[in-house]
């Protein structure tokens, strides 16, 4: 039986963000009812994070207030909104790979103070996953987990502290479908045992699927608010989210696959427990054509990505255009015109401590006109990142360079 907790109430009142040419939250109204899931909805750069990172108590607001239960709170930490049972589970994990699902957990607590029972530890996180319906070993090391099984403990964290208010931000991003409806699940349950959970994504069909209510920003302003899913379409919230009538089905125009410019043959490879993950794994790719790979986490979709881009060793071949990529440096793929896009994006597909300008070159430091022999040319190097942050709608100041982040 899940064990109730003491229902809290949450609200924005006219919050106000903004950061170097951005104005990201513009006088936000936002509230979260006891034991309900309030979808928060909108385009990347809605201000979604943002004013979730305010409740959290990561940012403070430029002006506005927060209320708790009606009455008015200042969070200056994380850790003050933790204090009043307000806990977020943010898009990128923050947890030491090295450290276990317990030690993790535990970590920054003020108790215990100078001695660790992990043991006694392990066993209090199992009950309280038990509770939820959330299956992690509390003695796995992070490293070895899956995204998904990451994100579970990022959510025990907070529940061991005591959340009675979960922030989730876009927690279905990295989620198989099956592990998405086992989180809905969980979610559900806590909301029975008297939690409150906020749910951001751009998934219109998971929103309505979940959510108790629903709100929409655009541009840093509310577009629509109490919005019930029961009476809603995505039609409707897709239309609240950019503004415009959006095709909800694009028409598909049958064409013939080219050339052959993928090839991986007999591959077999060990996930970072040592364990087979690819067991000679064989597939085309053509020129032209879109190939889905399905699978539940830890099946050996990562393993085979990193074994193409050259992150991980294997047997078996794997080319390119006609050349060969398995077993070399990264940046062999990347000459042969391999993108990844890895399940991590902040791990390992970007430098998060670097600039936009920066990670925009990262692939391309070598080649001009970013370089010319030992020398980088940094008005080169701002003009592209301005060009590709213009061309993509990337919520980022002209020219940001090595010092925004």
């Amino acid at each position: 039986m899940t064990t109730p907790v003491t229902p809290a109430a949450i609200e924005a009142v006219g919050v106000v963000k903004a950061f170097p040419g951005v104005l990201a939250n513009d006088h936000v109204d936002f509230d979260v009812r006891p034991g309900e899931v309030h979808a928060l909805l909108g385009e990347n750069g809605a201000g979604k994070s943002t004013l979730m990172n305010i409740l959290a108590g990561l940012y403070q607001p430029d002006d506005g207030q927060v209320r708790i239960d009606g009455e008015p709170v200042t969070f200056r930490s994380p850790r003050d909104a933790i204090a009043h049972g307000v806990g977020m589970v943010h898009q990128h994990f923050a947890l030491v790979p090295s450290q276990t699902v317990a030690e993790n957990v535990m970590l920054g607590m003020e108790q215990p103070r100078f001695r660790l029972d992990l043991r006694r530890a392990e066993t209090e996180i199992e009950a309280i996953a038990g509770d939820v319906g959330l299956r992690v070993d509390p003695r796995a090391r992070i490293w070895q987990l899956s995204v998904g099984e990451q994100q579970r403990v990022e959510i025990l964290k907070m529940l061991y502290r005591g959340a009675r208010i979960l922030i989730m931000d876009e927690p279905t991003a990295v989620l198989a479908p099956q592990e998405a409806e086992e989180l809905f699940v969980t979610l559900r349950t806590m909301t029975t045992a008297g939690r409150s959970v906020v749910f951001i994504s751009h998934k219109l069909g998971e929103v309505l699927a979940i959510a108790d209510r629903i709100t929409v920003m655009r541009a840093g302003k509310v577009t629509a608010a109490d919005v019930d899913p029961a009476g809603a379409t995505r039609a409707d919230l897709a239309r609240l989210m950019v503004g415009r009538p959006v095709l909800e089905a694009l028409e598909r125009v049958a064409v013939e696959p080219g050339r052959v410019v993928l090839s991986v043959e007999a591959v077999s490879a060990s996930n970072d427990r040592g364990l087979p993950a690819l067991r000679d794994v064989s597939l085309e790719v053509h020129a032209g054509e879109i190939v889905g790979i399905a699978a539940v986490a830890g099946n050996g979709q990562a393993e085979l990505a990193e074994a193409i881009t050259g992150l991980r060793p294997c047997s078996g071949r794997i080319s390119v255009d006609g050349h060969e990529v398995a077993n070399r440096p990264a940046d062999v793929a990347i000459k042969a015109g391999v993108g990844h896009v890895p399940e991590d994006r902040a791990g390992v597909g970007s430098a998060p401590n670097l600039s936009i300008t920066d990670n925009v070159i990262m692939k391309r430091y070598r080649q001009r006109p970013i370089s010319s022999g030992w020398f980088m040319d940094d008005r080169a190097s701002r003009s592209m990142a301005d060009r590709l942050t213009a061309a993509y709608v990337v919520g980022a100041p002209p020219t940001w360079g090595r010092q925004g982040r």
